[in-house]
């Protein structure tokens, strides 16, 4: 969208609000509060996303569950736990594009790559190099790093880094694809964040996936900065897999359940090597206690162990909010807020940061500050304002679609502004 000059005011941003068919849901959500009492502004949903007012009545009901049935709220009342998992599966399709069968809430998300890349990293002598991102969050390199050692290869051999090209921050899409076509026949897996968790660029997917595939290599990917905050085909993408938190963009709390996704040409492929645990077994057989592992046919025959009921019913209330809004009207308004924050900055804020995150991307942006980073992010802190600052000279701040509004991204910058 082209923003006027018009555009950055005060009255412009109310036009925006107005405008916005998403707005009711910023009720939806509890905000913290400032030194003043009012709400803070808040732009840190990259890390940790705001709680939804649903959360504390969803959870209730289950501590209710628990205290008049006991063990039996495994069978009874409004939200039985045996199946609850099952409440996020049709959501989590839609969140993702994907099949119902293709997706599963389980685990935490460092968890379910290993998962995953137990089942779908398998290197032979001449195949087993992984293509990561070399800025990749450090919890995915410590799992990839650890997977190669369980085979027995040194991870400076076998991990390769996506590195951009020198005095750059974001990788170029040809040098991705070039890269891929160089490993050839040694590359194993493809394993990238969809947006990267610091400079924020977004992946061309359908294009890696296909380039991956091409040289015979499986395509994963970590969603943590995606699922929720882009608009996605992972099934008509040919994407193998992919996981994802859902404490970000997802809204389900500190160390909420995440999700996974195997597409369905795997999900009947016997020969693919998973963990097993109880909860993976068929389900009308299940309480028969069978020493023999029966797979249910669905990417559930990944879990492992019965979920936390609290946590998901955390979840729950929150996807209830994406379903209302769905994906597609949030993407659109995600590049539209976005793009005004973005149209705002370089306006009013050239003189003290670069925009380091390109036009490929999700709702966050990485600002590059010119002169003492820290000293602006305690500026922004001690004006209620919520960001995050990473070392040394970067501040993150993404306006999340549904519940930040253009008038909280006009006020951001008039603090930035003020305090030059």
């Amino acid at each position: 969208m082209n923003y006027k000059a018009d555009d950055d005011s005060i009255d412009g941003a109310k036009q925006f609000d107005l405008a916005d068919e998403l707005k009711s849901l910023r009720a939806e959500f509890i905000f913290p509060k400032g030194a003043n009492g009012k709400d803070q502004l808040y732009f840190a949903g990259h890390s940790l996303g705001l709680m939804p007012k649903k959360a504390k009545e969803f959870i209730n009901q289950e501590l209710d569950s628990w205290g008049k049935y006991a063990v039996e709220g495994h069978f009874k009342g409004d939200h039985p736990w045996l199946p609850y998992h099952e409440n996020i599966t049709g959501s989590f399709a839609r969140l993702v594009g994907a099949q119902n069968s293709e997706v599963v809430a389980m685990n935490t998300l460092t968890v379910n790559l290993h998962l995953l890349l137990v089942s779908f990293y398998r290197p032979t002598k001449t195949r087993f190099k992984i293509l990561i991102e070399n800025n990749t969050f450090p919890s995915d390199k410590y799992a990839v790093d650890s997977q190669v050692s369980f085979h027995r290869f040194l991870p400076k051999d076998a991990v390769v880094e996506l590195k951009p090209r020198s005095g750059e921050m974001i990788v170029r899409e040809e040098d991705v694809q070039k890269q891929i076509t160089e490993l050839g026949d040694s590359l194993a897996l493809v394993m990238l964040g969809n947006c990267n968790y610091l400079s924020g660029q977004c992946f061309n997917f359908s294009e890696i996936v296909k380039a991956a595939h091409k040289v015979g290599a499986i395509a994963g990917f970590n969603l943590a900065h995606g699922a929720g905050n882009l608009f996605l085909k992972l099934h008509d993408w040919n994407v193998d897999f992919a996981v994802w938190c859902s404490y970000k963009y997802l809204n389900s709390g500190p160390g909420g359940i995440a999700g996974a996704f195997i597409h369905e040409k795997h999900l009947k492929d016997q020969s693919i090597p998973k963990f097993a645990g109880w909860w993976g077994h068929d389900k009308s057989s299940r309480f028969k206690m069978d020493a023999n592992f029966n797979a249910i046919p669905t990417a559930e025959s990944w879990q492992l162990s019965n979920p936390p009921i609290f946590q998901l019913a955390s979840l729950r209330a929150s996807m209830s909010l994406f379903d209302q809004a769905t994906m597609e009207k949030l993407a659109t308004k995600s590049k539209k807020i976005t793009g005004y924050l973005e149209f705002l900055l370089k306006k009013n804020c050239a003189d003290i940061l670069d925009i380091i995150t390109p036009e490929s991307r999700g709702s966050m942006l990485c600002l590059r500050f010119k002169t003492n980073a820290k000293k602006w992010a305690d500026t922004l802190h001690q004006k209620d304002v919520v960001m995050d600052f990473r070392e040394p000279d970067i501040i993150r701040a993404t306006p999340a679609p549904l519940y930040t509004s253009f008038q909280d991204v006009f006020q951001l910058v008039q603090i930035l502004k003020e305090a030059k």
